[in-house]
């Protein structure tokens, strides 16, 4: 009976050391949901920057506005007979 006992504690301690430390325990568990966390944090952020630059295609295909916005700023470009200030801070 007592070794009975003993090999069942032997086997417990086994099957908790395996749990707590072994491969696939209880830390590579949290160390997954960890990445896990971050890469859904970074699909997100993904996810808001790819619908902003779909906007900006959609309005670029669409709309002069978004064209003429994009000439004035990144090229400099004026309208005829606009004269063009640039402030210096």
């Amino acid at each position: 009976m007592k070794a009975l006992l003993a090999g069942l504690v032997v086997v417990l301690l086994i099957l908790q050391w395996r749990l707590w430390a072994g491969e696939g325990g209880v830390s590579e568990l949290r160390q997954l949901e960890q990445q896990l966390a971050a890469q859904r944090a970074e699909n997100e952020a993904l996810r808001l920057r790819n619908q902003m630059l779909e906007n900006e295609v959609l309005d670029l295909k669409t709309g002069l506005d978004a064209i003429e916005e994009r000439a004035r700023s990144d090229l400099g470009m004026t309208r005829e007979g606009e004269i063009f200030y640039r402030v210096i801070e």
